[in-house]
């Protein structure tokens, strides 16, 4: 099968740090090269992959001044001026792929890995291609509309992710963007009532940069609550890979949350907010607590210590492995293929739910 991958330039694939979007772009089109598949990928120049690259731009654009909305636009009309070598596109980008659907015949696949909301309703219901979101939670907040193919989860490749059986350092853990969304200043809170050393490692963006400095930073004092700044992909699974377990307060319906994901594999339970996609991913009392209030939150870490943090990562890895990703991608890939419409509801991959 010849794919086209569009990623999104604001990073490179894979990510340095911080990029749920590209990790899974990479994860992805390296396990379709791997099977044998002819992939290229339009994405940041200073990418790496094994696929044919096409480059939308020299380097991945966040923190830099470049036009971001102009220069994905181009990105993905490269891939639109080379359509006779493709069988298929996956579009990641959202209305930069959107808008171009309907003017190719190549069928294309756009993975939502966010919401749809204001005007941009307009334009979902404009598309023309077929689509997937990330969890059967992100779906059901989609509006109406043919041409789905369901939910595909998102993956991480678990062989990279080390796993620690032994003494942990008993702190928790909070890795994920600073913002309000993402409750920082919720695992601040409950590290504060539970008297419990907090680690925040995260990005913070230009808009969130006044909640960073006005809410979270006067909470760090170096040693109940500590922030090492973004984590890279080594500091990530090395405190992954000590903390007692992860903290996801979100206040929003997170449509995945891969960081979940990557704290399991490396044998950290996951404490998390009945919002979005969480019951997906959390296995109650095998891979974490599922809570709805602060005071649960802080109860809940008393139980960490009876899950089995080795089958923690296993339940985690038969879910959310790479090679279950590919195969589900595949899979839709065949569907879109045969041109066959499909309603939003109920959703047609086989992918797992918690019951």
């Amino acid at each position: 099968m010849r794919v086209a991958m569009i990623a999104p330039l604001e990073m490179r694939v894979p990510p340095i740090g911080y990029g749920g979007t590209e990790l899974v772009v990479s994860l992805l089109t390296e396990g379709l090269v791997s099977e044998g598949h002819d992939v290229t990928l339009f994405a940041s120049g200073d990418s790496v992959t094994t696929a044919r690259l096409v480059a939308g731009s020299e380097e991945f654009l966040r923190g830099t001044e470049h036009d971001k909305p102009i220069l994905n636009m181009l990105n993905v009309l490269n891939c639109m001026e080379r359509l006779d070598e493709f069988d298929l596109i996956h579009n990641h980008t959202t209305f930069e792929g959107f808008s171009m659907a309907g003017l190719v015949e190549v069928p294309m696949l756009t993975t939502l890995h966010g919401g749809i909301a204001g005007d941009w309703d307009l334009l979902f219901q404009h598309y023309k291609g077929w689509y997937n979101a990330i969890s059967k939670s992100a779906l059901s907040l989609l509006p109406p509309k043919n041409r789905c193919v369901g939910a595909v989860y998102n993956a991480i490749d678990f062989s990279t992710y080390p796993f620690n059986p032994g003494p942990r350092e008993e702190f928790l853990l909070y890795l994920s963007r600073i913002s309000p969304e993402k409750g920082t200043h919720i695992a601040i809170e409950v590290a504060k009532q539970a008297d419990r050393k907090l680690k925040i490692a995260g990005n913070v963006d230009d808009v969130d940069r006044e909640y960073f400095e006005n809410v979270v930073l006067p909470e760090v004092d170096g040693e109940l609550i500590e922030y090492v700044g973004e984590a890279d992909l080594d500091m990530k699974r090395d405190l992954m890979s000590q903390a007692d377990c992860l903290l996801a307060p979100i206040t929003w319906n997170e449509p995945f949350g891969l960081f979940m994901v990557e704290a399991m594999a490396c044998g950290a339970p996951v404490v998390a907010f009945r919002l979005g996609s969480v019951p997906e991913i959390v296995d109650e009392g095998v891979t974490g607590y599922v809570v709805d209030t602060v005071p649960e939150m802080i109860s809940r870490l008393d139980d960490i210590g009876g899950i089995d943090r080795a089958v923690c990562r296993s339940t985690a890895e038969a879910r959310f492995d790479v090679s279950r990703m590919v195969r589900d991608y595949v899979s839709a890939y065949k569907r879109v293929m045969s041109k066959t419409e499909y309603q939003i509801s109920p959703p047609l991959l086989p992918v797992p739910i918690v019951a």
